[in-house]
């Protein structure tokens, strides 16, 4: 039987500043990507997000991110490669006690927003997030893109590299994310989503904004929980891939 992890980007409210429905995503997906108080989250909502994924067994994982609250980590920083090791450091360790306060652990790393953006092309960022994630727990995974830096410095760092695709948005014919300033670069309808989704798994296919096809082989697929009907489309790509005989379980767990 084929399977496939589902995770979501989760905790990234801040304060009394909530985002997306983490309670309903928690229960549709099998993996968590944590804010961890860089672009957003906060103690509280670290380690309640925390409680709540081990509670329904949902893996945990580092949504490590620039220093940028005001602009939710999606601006490009001009930080050093020392600056960066020492905020991802930081911010696993954050991430780690939340997790270990909560009876579970943090398996897995992804970066969020432009980091991640940043580090699927520029090898130097990548280093940077994946030497960190090495030096505090070798253990750890790493979850990008295919063929991207962050993964090809998760194999020279001996950390497992895993593969990553995206339910809800669009790729470019080099297999990048659309950014998020274009047009239609982030995908809406819950059914097409779903059946999209579907055809990555099954198919290994994706077609691209320009109409190329290309190849995937995702061991995870990502819905953002900021997405406007996240929760929906969830529900509907969970719902569409256990039709298809796909068996949904953490990456983490398949790989360990």
């Amino acid at each position: 039987m084929a399977t496939v992890d589902l995770n979501a980007d989760l905790g990234e409210g801040f304060g009394a500043w909530s985002m997306g429905d983490d309670d309903a995503l928690l229960g549709v997906v099998t993996s968590a990507n944590v804010a961890c108080g860089f672009h957003a989250g906060d103690p509280q909502i670290m380690l309640a997000t925390c409680r709540v994924a081990a509670e329904r067994g949902v893996a945990i994982g580092a949504h490590v991110a620039y220093r940028d609250l005001h602009g939710f980590g999606r601006r490009r920083l001009p930080v050093t490669s020392d600056e960066l090791y020492a905020d991802v450091v930081y911010q696993l360790g954050a991430l780690r006690a939340a997790a270990h306060a909560a009876g579970t652990r943090v398996a897995y790393v992804k970066p969020h927003g432009e980091l991640y953006n940043a580090a699927v092309v520029d090898r130097g960022l990548a280093d940077a997030v994946v030497s960190a994630c090495a030096a505090v727990d070798p253990g750890l995974q790493v979850l990008a893109l295919p063929a991207s830096q962050l993964l090809h410095a998760a194999s020279a760092h001996g950390l497992v590299p895993v593969v990553e695709s995206f339910a809800d948005r669009a790729f470019l014919a080099d297999g990048t994310l659309v950014p998020r300033r274009q047009p239609g670069s982030v995908l809406h309808d819950p059914g097409e989503i779903a059946r999209r989704v579907v055809r990555m798994v099954a198919e290994h296919r994706v077609t691209a904004v320009d109409g190329t096809e290309l190849e995937v082989r995702p061991d995870s697929v990502c819905v953002h929980g900021d997405t406007p009907g996240a929760v929906e489309i969830a529900r509907r790509i969970r719902t569409e891939l256990i039709a298809a005989g796909v068996e949904l379980r953490p990456f983490s767990v398949t790989a360990a």
